[in-house]
């Protein structure tokens, strides 16, 4: 596998970057040396096995003229990166302290080969692919190449981009590669980068974390820059998809910031963010692009933003100077978990530089270091260098004097995953030594050696790695090559004194029985705003309970107007899209935000109409009784005898009851009220008018047996006829109600149609075409008495009740008459008050017209109630 290996990588190697080599001779030897050396900064130590790691030691790189007629030159790395170099330390010292520990690998020396990527990706990949040829080693063309790899294993790289793309060509050989700052989510991918690990959680959960921070603090509206690679890129589609699935916001903008100091653009997208109303921007990007785009803020003066930092930057120094903090203040960001690494600083002060190497690219690394440190030089650039101020390095400066980031183990976060990288490859060839021969994993249950071991079989135990750090975190794989998901939550502090702070104020993280889990205290985190609070951000308001939402069209859904719901309808939550209708006997609150049941009506005696009504039949009842009594006191007196005194006391019962069945109708309807309702009222005023009919016919009879030859007419009127003929007359009414009662009986309804609030109890009448044949028979017998008192109304008055009849029955039939059209036009209660009024009028104008003057005369007038009075009328007329 190894030749294949050496030559097609060797191959990319002279491909990519055009290398000139030349044989040492036309023809070949027995060993051939790789040609064209790179030149890379970096740091190398032998070992048993050996370790490559990836490192940005500087902040840019220039690269010469590519002309291609002579030898390229190599590239020059600027900028000094302190942390990265600490980075480098890191992993020697975590090297050292594995060696010098005699339970971890005893026996075993781990050598390490470290080198600079320059924070660029041609010289990292070109880096890796050095590390995996071994370009010191000399390859035998004559034997067959075996033994392990110039490394087993890879810690690096600290860019997401880098790290994609030299995991793709590591992954094709199985070579396992442990990142310490890499978050991209789509290194999560077994299947393209089957050898990938790392010890920094993925940008998966930071952005699931972020979101929770959102979901926290209510913030539903942020904006998103990122950074244009796969970081930024991968974080923004993480974004989209988790924030929709959540449900938990929307974002207002997505920008993606230039890598160089594009001042139009920058412009632009600050003006994005000022015309937006949303107060949170969250950042996916690096310190670079941060300053470039602070430079528009600082020049716009645009304040009152929270901002979220990802993890790339919540740490970074730079930003946190007094001329940015009144714009960064109280930002909110997702730092690497803290760890602690006891010695690391003892070891750092033991740094010193290589003067016998003070040239070679190998590990000049130091003397790098200590140059930038001390603003000292090994090597003069000039001859009058020094006369010009310059000073020269000693080798004998003392490090612990100089204030420097590099001796500041206090808050070591991707220190602290490198630490963690190392220890885990360690630990997975520690459990190659401990294999034992028959109970291997490979095939035939074989076990893997130091001295054969294949980087695929070393990726075979990293898989199952699972220890515990001396800080007491845990390390250990998922089956994606993730780091268990831990985040601290950071917020920058603005002293009163104008000094920065970055504070711990909580974390996120995955528990085995909370899943997702965020801590927070919001007490210690400081905002950066004039109401010392959370800002709102949101595109719209949540809408109450009692609303419903409508989504803006071709706006996000976290825009939208909110729309109280209809009547008959509520909801109790908020932000809700549907309003739900209340049962069919409830209806909504005024505030639409729950069911209350809906109002009763029916004609109730204690509402004023039906206590009006129920005083005005019993009024009715009482002077019927009154009546009753006098004309029982008076029966004897010439006038009571002279207008019938037994139909007289028949009509004031019959109306009597006409008075009293009006009650009811007033109540809450139930099944025996509604059948006996109409059933009482037919009766009553059938066998009223009846009485007056017969009275009718006695009185015109009367009068007709005075004249010559009339007096045969009195027989079939005699007391026996009236009574029988009554006796008929109602019980016709009655046969018809009992055929109505029986066939399609009224019945109790609650009706819901009249109104949408309210339960009108009513009495439906079943059959509509047995209330019609009740009606019209009591109109039939009172439309016959009016024409038959019409026809005597020119009689002599002396006893003559024509007249009287005649207008008691006009009233009758027009009552009955209006009662019809307002009876069925009446909604509810209100057509029960019609038919109450109805029966009340009729009753009372009965009662008024025919025992009015009666009354009159036997109390007011007793002088005329005798029969010489009553005859005398009759001579002088």
């Amino acid at each position: 596998m190894w030749p294949i290996l050496h030559t097609s990588l060797l191959m990319l190697v002279l491909f990519e970057y055009a290398f000139s080599s030349t044989a040492s001779s036309s023809h070949f030897s027995s060993t051939c040396e790789l040609q064209g050396q790179f030149h890379l900064n970096g740091m190398h130590k032998a070992g048993d096995v050996v370790l490559g790691g990836l490192f940005q030691m500087h902040f840019f790189s220039t690269f010469p003229d590519l002309s291609f007629t002579s030898k390229p030159q190599q590239l020059t790395c600027n900028g000094f990166d302190v942390l990265g170099f600490r980075k480098v330390q890191t992993m020697t010292f975590a090297i050292d302290e594995i060696n010098r520990n005699v339970n971890l690998l005893p026996n075993v020396t781990l050598g390490y080969s470290l080198f600079d990527n320059c924070l660029t990706l041609g010289v990292g990949f070109r880096a890796a692919l050095a590390l995996l040829n071994g370009q010191e080693e000399q390859i035998t063309l004559n034997k067959t190449c075996v033994g392990s790899p110039p490394i087993v294993g890879l810690v690096g790289d600290s860019s997401s981009t880098r790290s994609i793309a030299i995991s793709s060509v590591l992954g094709l050989y199985r070579v396992p590669m442990v990142s310490y700052f890499a978050t991209c989510s789509c290194l999560s991918d077994r299947e393209k980068f089957p050898s990938f690990f790392r010890t920094i959680p993925s940008d998966a959960f930071q952005v699931r974390a972020m979101i929770q921070i959102l979901k926290h603090f209510g913030w539903t509206w942020a904006g998103l820059l990122i950074s244009d690679d796969d970081y930024g890129l991968h974080a923004a589609r993480s974004f989209q998809t988790d924030l929709s699935l959540s449900g938990a916001g929307c974002l207002a903008y997505l920008e993606v910031l230039p890598w160089e100091k594009d001042t139009t653009e920058l412009k632009r997208i600050v003006d994005v963010m000022k015309k937006s109303t949303a107060r949170v921007v969250i950042v996916f990007a690096h310190e670079s692009q941060i300053i470039n785009l602070m430079e528009e803020v600082v020049r716009q003066n645009m304040t009152g933003l929270q901002w979220m930092a990802s993890e790339a930057w919540t740490t970074a120094a730079v930003l946190q100077t007094p001329h940015l903090m009144p714009y960064l203040g109280g930002t909110l960001g997702i730092a690497i978990r803290r760890g602690e690494i006891p010695g690391l600083r003892d070891f750092l002060l033991q740094t010193r530089p290589d003067l016998l190497h003070n040239n070679s690219y190998e590990n000049s690394i130091v003397n790098q270091f200590w140059e930038f440190t001390f603003q000292c030089r090994f090597t003069p650039p000039s001859l009058d260098w020094v006369e010009a101020g310059g000073t020269l390095c000693t080798g004998e400066e003392d490090l612990e004097a100089v204030e420097t980031e590099f001796l500041d183990v206090s808050n070591l976060r991707a220190d602290y995953n490198v630490y963690k990288a190392v220890y885990a490859l360690a630990y997975a060839l520690n459990d190659v030594l401990r294999c034992e021969q028959g109970r291997g994993p490979f095939s035939e249950h074989t076990c893997a050696t130091l001295q054969t071991l294949q980087p695929w079989q070393l990726v075979y135990y990293l898989e199952k790695v699972n220890f515990t750090t001396s800080f007491g975190d845990r390390v250990s794989f998922d089956a994606k090559g993730d780091a268990l998901p831990i985040y601290d939550v950071m917020n920058w502090l603005w002293l009163p004194d104008g000094r920065t702070k970055i504070q711990n104020v909580g974390e996120v993280k995955i528990s085995e029985f909370k899943g997702e889990e965020l801590i927070i205290d919001e007490d210690k985190i400081f905002w950066n705003l004039e109401s010392k609070k959370p800002p709102r951000s949101v595109c719209s308001e949540n809408c109450l309970p009692g609303t419903r939402m409508v989504r803006r069209k071709g706006e996000p859904e976290c825009c939208f107007d909110c729309i109280p719901c209809s009547e008959g309808k509520i909801i109790n939550i908020t932000n809700s899209l549907e309003c739900i209708s209340c049962p069919e006997d409830f209806w909504s609150s005024p505030q639409r935000d729950y069911c209350i049941p809906k109002e009763t009506e029916f004609l109730s005696y204690q509402e004023p109409l039906g206590i009006c009504l129920t005083a005005a039949s019993l009024l009715g009842t009482c002077i019927c009784a009154v009546v009753l009594g006098i004309f029982t006191y008076h029966r004897r007196t010439p006038i009571v005898r002279a207008n019938n005194s037994e139909l007289s006391f028949q009509l004031l019962v019959s109306l009597k009851l006409c008075f009293l069945c009006s009650l009811l109708f007033i109540g809450r309807p139930r099944l025996w009220t509604c059948q006996l309702r109409h059933a009482a009222f037919g009766i009553s005023f059938v066998l009223c008018v009846s009485c007056i009919l017969v009275k009718t016919m006695v009185v015109l009879t009367v009068f007709k047996s005075s004249k010559p030859g009339g007096g045969a007419n009195l027989k079939w009127f005699g007391a026996m006829q009236q009574r029988g003929t009554v006796l008929v007359l109602t019980s016709i009414q009655a046969a018809i109600c009992t055929a109505w009662l029986v066939s399609s009986s009224p019945t109790p309804y609650k009706n819901t149609q009249y109104y949408d609030d309210k339960i009108v109890y009513e009495c439906v009448v079943g059959s509509t075409i047995g209330f019609a044949v009740l009606l019209g028979y009591i109109g039939l017998l009172a439309l016959l008495s009016f024409l038959l008192a019409f026809m005597g109304r020119n009689l002599p008055d002396n006893f003559n009740e024509a007249k009287l009849i005649t207008f008691s029955m006009l009233i009758f039939c027009a009552v009955w008459v209006a009662f019809v059209p307002a009876y069925i036009s009446s909604p509810g209660k209100y057509a029960d008050a019609v038919e109450v009024f109805a029966i009340l009028a009729s009753s009372f104008g009965l009662l008024l017209a025919l025992f009015g003057p009666k009354c009159y005369i036997i109390l007011l007038r007793p002088e005329r109630n005798t029969k010489k009075a009553i005859m005398g009328r009759g001579i002088k007329s």
